[in-house]
Protein backbone atom coordinates (compact mmCIF):
# COMPACT_ATOMS: atom_id res chain seq x y z
CA UNK A 1 0.00 0.00 0.00
CA UNK A 2 2.76 2.44 0.95
CA UNK A 3 4.67 1.77 -2.27
CA UNK A 4 1.49 2.28 -4.31
CA UNK A 5 0.77 5.61 -2.60
CA UNK A 6 4.36 6.73 -3.18
CA UNK A 7 4.11 5.87 -6.88
CA UNK A 8 0.82 7.71 -7.17
CA UNK A 9 2.27 10.79 -5.47
CA UNK A 10 5.21 10.79 -7.87
CA UNK A 11 2.85 10.54 -10.84
CA UNK A 12 0.78 13.33 -9.27
CA UNK A 13 3.79 15.64 -9.36
CA UNK A 14 4.26 14.93 -13.07
CA UNK A 15 0.57 15.46 -13.78
CA UNK A 16 0.47 18.76 -11.90
CA UNK A 17 3.59 19.95 -13.76
CA UNK A 18 1.89 19.25 -17.08
CA UNK A 19 -1.29 20.95 -15.88
CA UNK A 20 0.72 24.01 -14.83
CA UNK A 21 2.36 24.30 -18.25
CA UNK A 22 -0.97 23.86 -20.01
CA UNK A 23 -2.77 26.45 -17.85
CA UNK A 24 0.03 28.97 -18.23
CA UNK A 25 0.23 28.66 -22.02
CA UNK A 26 -3.53 28.47 -22.52
CA UNK A 27 -4.10 31.84 -20.90
CA UNK A 28 -1.08 33.53 -22.43
CA UNK A 29 -1.83 32.39 -25.98
CA UNK A 30 -5.56 33.16 -25.81
CA UNK A 31 -6.72 36.38 -27.53
CA UNK A 32 -6.96 39.48 -25.38
CA UNK A 33 -4.51 41.72 -23.56
CA UNK A 34 -5.08 42.43 -19.84
CA UNK A 35 -2.90 45.54 -20.09
CA UNK A 36 -5.13 46.98 -22.82
CA UNK A 37 -8.26 46.12 -20.79
CA UNK A 38 -6.87 47.82 -17.68
CA UNK A 39 -5.76 50.89 -19.62
CA UNK A 40 -9.18 51.41 -21.20
CA UNK A 41 -10.35 52.21 -24.70
CA UNK A 42 -8.78 55.68 -24.74
CA UNK A 43 -5.32 54.50 -23.69
CA UNK A 44 -2.26 55.27 -25.79
CA UNK A 45 0.27 52.59 -26.82
CA UNK A 46 2.73 54.08 -24.34
CA UNK A 47 0.28 53.64 -21.47
CA UNK A 48 -0.39 50.01 -22.46
CA UNK A 49 3.35 49.31 -22.74
CA UNK A 50 3.90 50.76 -19.26
CA UNK A 51 1.22 48.54 -17.75
CA UNK A 52 2.65 45.47 -19.50
CA UNK A 53 6.08 46.25 -18.08
CA UNK A 54 4.62 46.75 -14.61
CA UNK A 55 2.86 43.38 -14.75
CA UNK A 56 5.85 41.59 -16.25
CA UNK A 57 3.93 40.65 -19.38
CA UNK A 58 6.68 41.94 -21.66
CA UNK A 59 9.14 39.29 -20.48
CA UNK A 60 9.67 36.08 -22.50
CA UNK A 61 7.18 33.31 -21.78
CA UNK A 62 9.78 30.95 -20.21
CA UNK A 63 10.81 33.68 -17.74
CA UNK A 64 7.18 34.41 -16.90
CA UNK A 65 6.53 30.71 -16.34
CA UNK A 66 9.58 30.24 -14.09
CA UNK A 67 8.58 33.21 -11.91
CA UNK A 68 5.00 31.95 -11.71
CA UNK A 69 5.95 28.32 -10.97
CA UNK A 70 8.40 29.30 -8.22
CA UNK A 71 5.69 31.43 -6.65
CA UNK A 72 3.20 28.53 -6.76
CA UNK A 73 5.71 26.19 -5.09
CA UNK A 74 6.27 28.73 -2.32
CA UNK A 75 2.53 29.24 -1.78
CA UNK A 76 2.40 32.58 -3.57
CA UNK A 77 -0.27 32.49 -6.28
CA UNK A 78 0.40 36.07 -7.26
CA UNK A 79 -1.49 39.35 -7.04
CA UNK A 80 -4.77 40.02 -8.79
CA UNK A 81 -4.30 42.38 -11.72
CA UNK A 82 -7.45 44.39 -11.06
CA UNK A 83 -8.01 44.24 -7.29
CA UNK A 84 -4.26 44.24 -6.49
CA UNK A 85 -4.85 41.76 -3.67
CA UNK A 86 -3.29 38.31 -3.13
CA UNK A 87 -5.01 35.60 -5.14
CA UNK A 88 -5.16 33.17 -2.22
CA UNK A 89 -6.87 35.82 -0.11
CA UNK A 90 -9.51 36.39 -2.78
CA UNK A 91 -10.09 32.65 -3.20
CA UNK A 92 -10.31 32.02 0.55
CA UNK A 93 -12.97 34.72 0.88
CA UNK A 94 -15.11 32.91 -1.71
CA UNK A 95 -14.57 29.36 -0.45
CA UNK A 96 -17.46 29.11 2.05
CA UNK A 97 -20.33 29.43 -0.48
CA UNK A 98 -18.66 27.07 -2.94
CA UNK A 99 -17.77 24.45 -0.32
CA UNK A 100 -21.26 24.65 1.18
CA UNK A 101 -22.91 24.23 -2.21
CA UNK A 102 -20.56 21.39 -3.19
CA UNK A 103 -21.02 19.42 0.05
CA UNK A 104 -24.81 19.74 0.03
CA UNK A 105 -24.86 18.78 -3.65
CA UNK A 106 -22.78 15.65 -3.12
CA UNK A 107 -24.77 14.57 -0.05
CA UNK A 108 -28.03 14.92 -1.94
CA UNK A 109 -26.67 13.43 -5.16
CA UNK A 110 -25.17 10.34 -3.51
CA UNK A 111 -28.14 9.71 -1.22
CA UNK A 112 -30.86 10.16 -3.84
CA UNK A 113 -28.86 8.79 -6.79
CA UNK A 114 -27.86 5.52 -5.09
CA UNK A 115 -31.39 5.11 -3.68
CA UNK A 116 -32.91 5.61 -7.13
CA UNK A 117 -30.44 3.15 -8.65
CA UNK A 118 -31.23 0.50 -6.04
CA UNK A 119 -34.97 0.98 -6.46
CA UNK A 120 -34.73 0.82 -10.26
CA UNK A 121 -32.62 -2.36 -10.13
CA UNK A 122 -34.94 -3.95 -7.57
CA UNK A 123 -37.99 -3.20 -9.74
CA UNK A 124 -36.20 -3.81 -13.02
CA UNK A 125 -38.55 -3.75 -15.99
CA UNK A 126 -41.46 -2.39 -13.95
CA UNK A 127 -43.18 0.97 -13.89
CA UNK A 128 -40.88 2.38 -11.21
CA UNK A 129 -37.82 1.40 -13.25
CA UNK A 130 -39.23 3.08 -16.37
CA UNK A 131 -40.07 6.28 -14.50
CA UNK A 132 -36.64 6.49 -12.90
CA UNK A 133 -34.96 5.73 -16.24
CA UNK A 134 -36.83 8.59 -17.92
CA UNK A 135 -35.90 10.92 -15.04
CA UNK A 136 -32.26 9.89 -15.27
CA UNK A 137 -32.21 10.48 -19.02
CA UNK A 138 -33.82 13.92 -18.75
CA UNK A 139 -31.75 14.93 -15.73
CA UNK A 140 -28.53 14.04 -17.47
CA UNK A 141 -29.54 15.75 -20.73
CA UNK A 142 -31.10 19.06 -19.70
CA UNK A 143 -28.51 21.85 -19.13
CA UNK A 144 -28.01 23.03 -15.56
CA UNK A 145 -28.90 26.65 -16.29
CA UNK A 146 -32.23 25.62 -17.86
CA UNK A 147 -33.14 23.67 -14.72
CA UNK A 148 -32.04 26.62 -12.59
CA UNK A 149 -34.19 29.15 -14.44
CA UNK A 150 -37.20 26.81 -14.29
CA UNK A 151 -36.82 26.30 -10.52
CA UNK A 152 -36.39 30.03 -9.99
CA UNK A 153 -39.55 30.78 -11.97
CA UNK A 154 -41.66 28.23 -10.10
CA UNK A 155 -40.34 28.29 -6.52
CA UNK A 156 -39.13 31.90 -6.28
CA UNK A 157 -41.28 33.96 -8.64
CA UNK A 158 -44.62 32.15 -8.81
CA UNK A 159 -44.91 30.65 -5.32
CA UNK A 160 -42.30 32.84 -3.55
CA UNK A 161 -41.40 29.95 -1.29
CA UNK A 162 -37.65 30.38 -1.70
CA UNK A 163 -35.30 33.33 -2.37
CA UNK A 164 -34.28 34.01 -5.95
CA UNK A 165 -30.59 34.60 -5.37
CA UNK A 166 -27.92 35.50 -2.84
CA UNK A 167 -26.14 33.75 0.00
CA UNK A 168 -26.23 33.91 3.79
CA UNK A 169 -23.12 32.81 5.73
CA UNK A 170 -23.69 29.81 7.97
CA UNK A 171 -22.27 31.61 11.02
CA UNK A 172 -25.04 34.22 10.78
CA UNK A 173 -27.94 31.77 10.95
CA UNK A 174 -28.34 28.17 9.84
CA UNK A 175 -31.91 28.62 8.58
CA UNK A 176 -31.28 31.38 6.03
CA UNK A 177 -28.05 29.64 4.97
CA UNK A 178 -29.94 26.45 4.13
CA UNK A 179 -32.90 28.24 2.52
CA UNK A 180 -30.66 30.23 0.17
CA UNK A 181 -28.83 27.06 -0.89
CA UNK A 182 -31.88 24.85 -1.51
CA UNK A 183 -32.56 25.92 -5.10
CA UNK A 184 -28.88 25.97 -6.16
CA UNK A 185 -28.33 22.56 -4.56
CA UNK A 186 -31.32 20.98 -6.29
CA UNK A 187 -30.30 22.57 -9.59
CA UNK A 188 -26.73 21.30 -9.38
CA UNK A 189 -27.72 17.88 -7.97
CA UNK A 190 -30.11 16.78 -10.72
CA UNK A 191 -27.50 15.78 -13.36
CA UNK A 192 -25.36 14.03 -10.75
CA UNK A 193 -28.37 12.20 -9.31
CA UNK A 194 -29.20 10.99 -12.80
CA UNK A 195 -25.60 9.96 -13.50
CA UNK A 196 -25.12 8.10 -10.21
CA UNK A 197 -28.55 6.44 -10.48
CA UNK A 198 -27.83 5.09 -13.96
CA UNK A 199 -24.44 3.67 -12.95
CA UNK A 200 -25.83 2.20 -9.72
CA UNK A 201 -28.72 0.55 -11.57
CA UNK A 202 -26.47 -0.92 -14.28
CA UNK A 203 -23.91 -2.18 -11.75
CA UNK A 204 -26.55 -3.77 -9.53
CA UNK A 205 -28.28 -5.47 -12.46
CA UNK A 206 -24.95 -6.91 -13.60
CA UNK A 207 -24.20 -8.29 -10.13
CA UNK A 208 -27.74 -9.64 -9.64
CA UNK A 209 -27.33 -11.72 -12.81
CA UNK A 210 -24.25 -13.52 -11.49
CA UNK A 211 -24.36 -17.22 -10.64
CA UNK A 212 -23.59 -16.75 -6.94
CA UNK A 213 -26.65 -14.48 -6.61
CA UNK A 214 -28.86 -17.21 -8.04
CA UNK A 215 -27.23 -19.66 -5.63
CA UNK A 216 -27.99 -17.33 -2.72
CA UNK A 217 -31.62 -17.10 -3.85
CA UNK A 218 -31.82 -20.89 -4.13
CA UNK A 219 -30.56 -21.21 -0.55
CA UNK A 220 -33.42 -19.01 0.66
CA UNK A 221 -31.69 -15.63 1.02
CA UNK A 222 -34.18 -12.79 1.32
CA UNK A 223 -34.45 -10.06 -1.30
CA UNK A 224 -33.16 -7.53 1.25
CA UNK A 225 -30.08 -9.62 2.04
CA UNK A 226 -29.36 -10.27 -1.63
CA UNK A 227 -29.71 -6.62 -2.57
CA UNK A 228 -27.93 -4.86 0.28
CA UNK A 229 -25.55 -7.43 1.76
CA UNK A 230 -24.38 -9.05 -1.46
CA UNK A 231 -25.22 -7.08 -4.61
CA UNK A 232 -24.66 -3.52 -3.38
CA UNK A 233 -21.27 -4.29 -1.86
CA UNK A 234 -20.05 -6.08 -4.97
CA UNK A 235 -21.34 -3.27 -7.18
CA UNK A 236 -19.63 -0.66 -5.03
CA UNK A 237 -16.46 -0.16 -7.12
CA UNK A 238 -18.10 1.47 -10.17
CA UNK A 239 -20.45 3.43 -7.90
CA UNK A 240 -17.50 4.80 -5.91
CA UNK A 241 -15.74 5.66 -9.16
CA UNK A 242 -18.64 7.69 -10.51
CA UNK A 243 -19.10 9.44 -7.15
CA UNK A 244 -15.45 10.48 -7.18
CA UNK A 245 -15.68 11.71 -10.77
CA UNK A 246 -18.86 13.62 -9.95
CA UNK A 247 -17.28 15.34 -6.96
CA UNK A 248 -14.19 16.24 -8.93
CA UNK A 249 -16.28 17.56 -11.82
CA UNK A 250 -18.46 19.79 -9.64
CA UNK A 251 -16.43 22.90 -10.46
CA UNK A 252 -17.91 23.31 -13.93
CA UNK A 253 -21.45 23.08 -12.59
CA UNK A 254 -20.65 25.35 -9.66
CA UNK A 255 -19.51 28.13 -12.02
CA UNK A 256 -22.82 28.08 -13.91
CA UNK A 257 -24.99 27.63 -10.81
CA UNK A 258 -23.32 30.42 -8.85
CA UNK A 259 -23.75 32.73 -11.83
CA UNK A 260 -27.45 31.89 -12.22
CA UNK A 261 -28.22 32.32 -8.50
CA UNK A 262 -25.78 35.20 -7.91
CA UNK A 263 -23.81 33.34 -5.24
CA UNK A 264 -20.49 35.03 -4.37
CA UNK A 265 -18.37 31.90 -4.58
CA UNK A 266 -15.28 30.75 -6.42
CA UNK A 267 -17.33 30.18 -9.57
CA UNK A 268 -18.36 33.83 -9.74
CA UNK A 269 -14.78 34.82 -9.02
CA UNK A 270 -13.63 32.78 -12.03
CA UNK A 271 -16.26 34.32 -14.31
CA UNK A 272 -15.26 37.85 -13.29
CA UNK A 273 -11.57 36.99 -13.71
CA UNK A 274 -12.18 35.62 -17.22
CA UNK A 275 -14.07 38.75 -18.24
CA UNK A 276 -11.23 40.93 -16.95
CA UNK A 277 -8.42 38.69 -18.23
CA UNK A 278 -7.09 38.48 -14.68
CA UNK A 279 -4.40 35.85 -15.28
CA UNK A 280 -3.31 35.18 -11.66
CA UNK A 281 -6.85 34.42 -10.41
CA UNK A 282 -7.67 32.11 -13.31
CA UNK A 283 -4.37 30.27 -12.96
CA UNK A 284 -4.68 29.96 -9.19
CA UNK A 285 -8.19 28.52 -9.31
CA UNK A 286 -7.33 26.07 -12.10
CA UNK A 287 -4.25 24.82 -10.26
CA UNK A 288 -6.16 24.33 -7.00
CA UNK A 289 -9.04 22.56 -8.74
CA UNK A 290 -6.61 20.31 -10.64
CA UNK A 291 -4.83 19.38 -7.41
CA UNK A 292 -8.17 18.61 -5.74
CA UNK A 293 -9.16 16.44 -8.70
CA UNK A 294 -5.95 14.40 -8.44
CA UNK A 295 -6.34 13.94 -4.67
CA UNK A 296 -9.96 12.82 -5.03
CA UNK A 297 -8.95 10.23 -7.63
CA UNK A 298 -6.29 8.92 -5.24
CA UNK A 299 -8.81 8.74 -2.39
CA UNK A 300 -11.28 6.88 -4.60
CA UNK A 301 -8.62 4.35 -5.63
CA UNK A 302 -7.69 3.70 -2.01
CA UNK A 303 -11.35 3.36 -0.98
CA UNK A 304 -11.85 0.39 -3.31
CA UNK A 305 -10.42 -1.93 -0.67
CA UNK A 306 -13.27 -0.96 1.68
CA UNK A 307 -15.93 -2.43 -0.62
CA UNK A 308 -13.87 -5.22 -2.21
CA UNK A 309 -11.25 -6.86 0.06
CA UNK A 310 -9.91 -8.81 -2.93
CA UNK A 311 -8.31 -5.63 -4.29
CA UNK A 312 -4.66 -5.34 -3.32
CA UNK A 313 -2.11 -2.67 -4.19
Amino acid sequence: MAIYILRRMISTIAVMAMVGIFVFLLLRLAPGDPAAIMAGKMATPAMIAGIREQLGLNEPLPIQFIHWALGILSGDFGISIFSERPVLELISQRLEPTISLSILTMIGSVTVGVSFGILAAWRSGGLVDRILTVFATLGFSVPVFVVGFFLIYFFAIMTRWLPVQGYEPIDHDFGPWLVHLLLPTVTLSIPYIAFIARIARASLLEVLSEDYMRTAAAKGASSYAMLFHHALKNAGVPILTVIGLSFAGLMGGVVITETVFNIPGVGRLVVDAINNRDYPIIQGVLILVSGLYVLINLAVDLSYTLVDPRIRY
